[in-house]
């Protein structure tokens, strides 16, 4: 049994070596430009370059997140930025974009990558496709369940990694577009809103039917008391998620798992400690979930009370009066504590002052105290400690100590009339130093082994500590301090060297072929019901895609209708008709394919690298306005000599988010239509099905501005939803094929 990876997140450097104190194996930062958590202090390129030597000299991984969308304008910023980090010695870098996937990998074929959870890899082909181009890891999605896992392991060689502790997403990553298309801010891009951890009221037939009010919060992944099963599953690196977390929440999650992996190993098993998991819930907590891992019912997978730290209980409101709150409490307060006291409105404080029995005290275990509080507060409402200022000083104690030492063996041979030699060894590398001047024999006093030893092993603020020492030494012999001093010191100096490896550097040309597509002008619909097709099949349409497979049975022997797959597909069914698909292990496993915007195809790389895995058709990505279409299509003509079949809906409620919970069923309905209304009264329809939640955009996107297909577009696409005939018939009257409108085109 392989010990696997523990990878701890890094928002700035000192969550780096807090969490590297707290014992991981690896470390995964972002930079200041694209990775996914742009609002995390992230690092500098001198503060990158500083982690990793820190980090190597523990012997500590470090893998940079570049995991955003890349858009045409930014390819040669973001392929500088990926030969600063291969100059750096980063250890892999994380990529989701598959065009700047593919330009990496053949610009530099030895930098390791690995495919983040952006990418959306769920399945078994979907890992054989990208272990097919040399991808050192793939990140799986958190949806994807332990069996699944075991499953992949033992079908691909592929490198896994899996989250198992820290925020999880409502919707599967990389395919959350509610954040981009309300708020313009893009979850791909790295700026997510955090939309699911808003307030919203469930509306059925025009009545709002819930009671708590943050419908789409999840609580958080904890694996804890399952670690063995996912150790024995093969998979090779634990993630933690909390780049956004404060460095002493970092320590603690660490630590704790840390010591779980560590005595799973050693002893087939753990022991769970009631404290570990009540200093996690202080640290922070949204309640704890196994996810979807182990099969947790979907009503234990969210918290819809509130998304924001729980804290944990310490007390009851029993008077309030003239700005001071009495409290019975039943579990220690100190001064520097941050509270929240739960009500209509919740609201919360620092402790400053507290008082019992009309002393004033620096901590009180229990009983009734009274704290000054500006907020009014109710009797009965429950107090939280949402912050544990003695929990918070010991971890930076522990910190501060740097216990975390690299141990080492040391030899040393002092032979009268020969120069000294020091050897270390730290289990890979091994070096010996040999020292200026010969060994003497002794005048007066000799040194003895007891002062030799103690000096010797004297490594000071190095990172080593001596654990197996042997000398070799004459009888009376003589050799200064300060040459010992010396020799131990140039020692130091050659296996840090050695620790902080350099890669081989590689730089290699990119190129792709592609085949040249005729240039079309031609329209698709995308449709869910029988009278949506009875509409749209009287229109000039090259293709009507059709997902319900009960639809799409009935009108399957039309050679127009195309089967569109679900975007998540654990389990892949042969099929060889040409199908619309919206990920990866389609791709990999169907001879006929068009791919959809679930995709993320924002470059001409993108493009170009799907089409040389034999896709006939690409759908651009939602996230694309008409500049950077341009920018896109002529970069691609001038690159590949050749025009590119691309496809761009102009019409329809966008999908803002697919999900494994099913918010409909919690609720026991069925067979009807439910809306999220948030709290500017949008309405998103919710649709379940294929086991699947579906939430949509509020309006309809409306791209009647320009004709597409004068811009290089082949294809466009109109997608019904709720439509009537008659609404249908309306927007399928602006066809933009024999309207004159132009766009300015840009330079190349």
């Amino acid at each position: 049994m392989k010990k696997p990876e523990l990878l701890a997140p890094a928002g700035n450097m000192e969550s780096l070596k807090i969490a590297i104190e707290a014992g991981c194996d690896a470390v995964y930062l972002g930079g200041h430009m694209f990775g996914a958590r742009s609002f995390a202090l992230n690092f500098s390129n001198e503060e990158i370059k500083e982690a990793v030597k820190y980090a190597h000299l523990y012997g500590v991984k470090i893998y940079i997140t570049v995991n955003t969308l890349v858009y045409e304008d930014e390819v040669e910023t973001f392929m500088n930025y990926i030969d600063f980090l291969y100059r750096a010695n980063v250890d892999a870098v994380i990529i989701q974009d598959l065009g700047m996937l593919d330009l990496v990998r053949q610009t530099y074929p030895l930098l390791e990558v690995h495919a983040s959870t952006q990418m959306h890899i769920h399945n078994l082909e979907g890992v054989k496709l990208i272990e097919k181009l040399g991808v050192k890891r793939a990140v799986l999605a958190r949806e994807t369940d332990i069996d699944l896992i075991k499953e992949i392991k033992k079908n691909t060689n592929i490198e896994l990694e899996i989250f198992v502790h820290g925020a999880l997403c409502i919707s599967y990553s990389g395919q959350c577009l509610i954040s981009s298309l309300i708020g313009g801010r893009s979850g791909n891009r790295g700026s997510c809103a955090g939309s699911c951890r808003q307030k919203y009221d469930l509306i059925v037939d025009q009545k709002k039917i819930n009671k708590e009010e943050y419908l789409l919060s999840t609580k958080d992944l904890n694996t804890l008391e399952h670690l063995g099963e996912l150790i024995e599953s093969g998979v090779e690196s634990f993630k933690i998620e909390g780049r956004m977390k404060r460095p002493e929440y970092v320590y603690l999650v660490v630590k704790l798992y840390r010591k779980a992996i560590d005595e799973y190993c050693k002893n087939k098993k753990i022991q769970m400690n009631e404290n570990d998991i009540l200093e996690l819930k202080k640290i922070f907590n949204r309640e704890f979930t196994k996810g979807f891992l182990f099969h947790e019912k979907e009503t234990d997978l969210m918290n819809q009370k509130r998304p924001n730290h729980m804290g944990i209980p310490i007390g009851k409101v029993i008077d309030y009066r003239k700005g001071v709150v009495t409290i019975q409490l039943y579990s220690r307060l100190q001064n520097g504590d941050g509270i929240r006291i739960l009500g209509k409105n919740d609201s919360g404080t620092i402790v400053t002052k507290i008082l019992q029995n009309k002393k004033q005290k620096k901590q009180v275990e229990k009983g009734i105290i009274e704290i000054p509080y500006k907020e009014s507060v109710q009797i009965g409402n429950t107090v939280l400690k949402t912050t544990d200022k003695k929990q918070l000083e010991e971890i930076n104690k522990i910190f501060s100590n740097k216990n975390r030492k690299v141990p080492i063996t040391l030899e040393l041979e002092l032979i009268k009339n020969q120069k000294p030699k020091i050897r270390l060894f730290d289990g890979k590398n091994k070096i010996e130093i040999i020292g200026d001047n010969n060994v003497e024999a002794a005048i007066k006093t000799p040194l003895s082994l007891e002062r030799i030893q103690e000096q010797i092993s004297k490594f000071g603020d190095s990172v080593y500590q001596v654990t197996k020492m042997d000398i070799k030494k004459d009888p009376e012999i003589f050799i200064s301090i300060k040459e010992l001093n010396e020799l131990r010191r140039k020692a130091i100096v050659t296996l840090n060297e050695k620790r902080c490896y350099s890669y081989p550097y590689k730089k290699c040309g990119y190129q792709r072929e592609v085949p040249d597509f005729p240039v079309e002008k031609v329209k698709t619909a995308l449709i869910c019901s029988e009278n949506h097709y009875k509409t749209v099949e009287k229109e000039n349409l090259k293709y009507i895609y059709v997902e319900n497979e009960e639809l799409f049975q009935i009108h399957k022997t039309k050679t127009c209708v195309i089967q569109k797959l679900p975007r998540v597909l654990h389990h892949i069914k042969p099929n060889q008709n040409l199908v619309l698909v919206g990920e990866l292990g389609s791709i990999f496993a169907y001879p006929q394919v068009f791919t959809d915007w679930s995709l993320n195809v924002v470059n001409s790389y993108s493009a170009a690298f799907l089409f040389s895995l034999g896709v006939k058709k690409v759908t651009l990505s939602y996230e694309l306005d008409e500049k950077r279409m341009q920018l896109l299509i002529t970069a691609y003509k001038k690159r590949y000599h050749a025009h590119p079949n691309l496809e761009l809906i102009i019409y329809g409620n966008e999908e803002v988010m697919i999900s494994k919970f099913h918010l409909l069923k919690q609720f026991h309905i069925t067979n009807k239509i439910g809306y999220l209304k948030d709290r500017f009264s949008n309405l998103y329809p919710i649709y379940e099905e294929s086991n699947f939640m579906k939430i949509y955009s509020p309006k309809p996107r409306k791209m009647f501005s320009i004709d597409y297909y004068d811009l290089g577009i082949n294809s466009l696409r109109y997608q019904f939803l709720e439509e009537s005939e008659e609404q249908i018939k309306k927007v399928m009257k602006n066809d933009l094929s024999r309207k004159n409108r132009t766009i300015k085109r840009m330079d190349s």
